[in-house]
């Protein structure tokens, strides 16, 4: 029954529909792009991604964020310019994996929505004013995680700065090895030692810039292999995350265990460097493990 005291119910759309029908198309969310405004993940201010990116996505807080690969190298290289080295192709899916869901097909959905074949991307220019050759984990495709495509990647950077005669610097991120190849994404540890021994043959520096987070068998293998290690402040490094540790041991870990700052302070990172100096202070470094040398093909 309906009560006719009761005011007629507002139309879809509301008032404003009503009065002024041009606004809704005016103000329509399509013209707000969606990604307009990222949320600082410390203290849940709402930051405008214009100025976030010239900030290099470093928050007011401090929090330096996760960025791509192709940012990375941007920012990195002089003046943003550097030679993209393509990453060898690897056989897909060699053990026909499946989780639940293809190994395939995640794959495909991680090229998709990272716009890259795997994790790994490869640069060769200048840091400030030293040619060096760069390699860059981006932990947006799967994690980071080290797999077979991510070995021959680096070995593929490794020989690159051989031929070329110039450093490499390495930029990890990665939650661990990728257990949809089993073994195969294990051997690759081994693979990548094997690979900066061939730097240390030719007496070429190999630079390590530790970043959030980077774990397991990455952390394992190439990324405590350097001859510097730098990281990005309040970086999560380790082999197996804090949560598994405190439920291991049953006890609660110290403030900032694990982070950038805590392993400077014990002496697993030379040194916490600032996002927006890690150009000049890698370039820095190089030219000084170079000893004066300074070639490239």
């Amino acid at each position: 029954m309906v009560d006719k005291n009761k005011p007629p119910q507002e139309k879809r759309g509301g008032w404003l529909s009503r009065f002024a029908p041009g606004v809704r198309k005016i103000v329509s969310r399509r013209d707000t792009p969606d990604n307009l405004w990222v949320k600082d993940p410390d203290t849940g201010e709402m930051l405008y991604r214009p100025d976030l990116e010239n900030s290099l996505w470093v928050t007011p807080s401090g929090r330096h964020m996760r960025i791509n690969a192709e940012q990375r190298l941007r920012y990195t290289f002089d003046d943003g310019a550097f030679e993209a080295i393509d990453t060898p192709d690897v056989p897909e899916d060699p053990l026909k994996f499946s989780d639940g869901k293809p190994y395939k097909e995640r794959l495909a959905a991680a090229r998709k929505a990272a716009g890259r074949k795997d994790t790994m991307a490869i640069g060769f220019g200048e840091l400030d004013g030293t040619p060096a050759v760069v390699i860059v984990q981006d932990f947006s495709f799967m994690g980071g995680s080290l797999g077979m495509a991510a070995g021959e990647a680096f070995i593929a950077a490794a020989r690159a700065a051989v031929g070329r005669g110039v450093p490499l610097v390495c930029y990890t991120a990665a939650g661990g090895a990728r257990m949809q190849e089993g073994a195969l994404s294990l051997m690759q540890m081994a693979r990548t030692t094997l690979a900066i021994q061939e730097l240390k043959a030719a007496q070429l520096p190999f630079v390590v810039v530790l970043t959030d987070p980077t774990t397991g068998g990455v952390t394992a293998s190439y990324a405590m292999l350097g001859d510097v290690h730098l990281a990005e402040p309040g970086a999560l490094i380790g082999f197996a995350g804090p949560r598994v540790i405190e439920a291991t041991i049953r006890e609660k870990l110290p403030p900032g265990f694990q982070r950038a700052e805590y392993l400077q302070e014990k002496g697993m990172v030379d040194r916490v460097v600032a996002r927006e100096d890690l150009p000049k202070v890698l370039g820095q470094i190089l030219s000084m493990l170079m000893g004066g040398r300074r070639r490239a093909a």
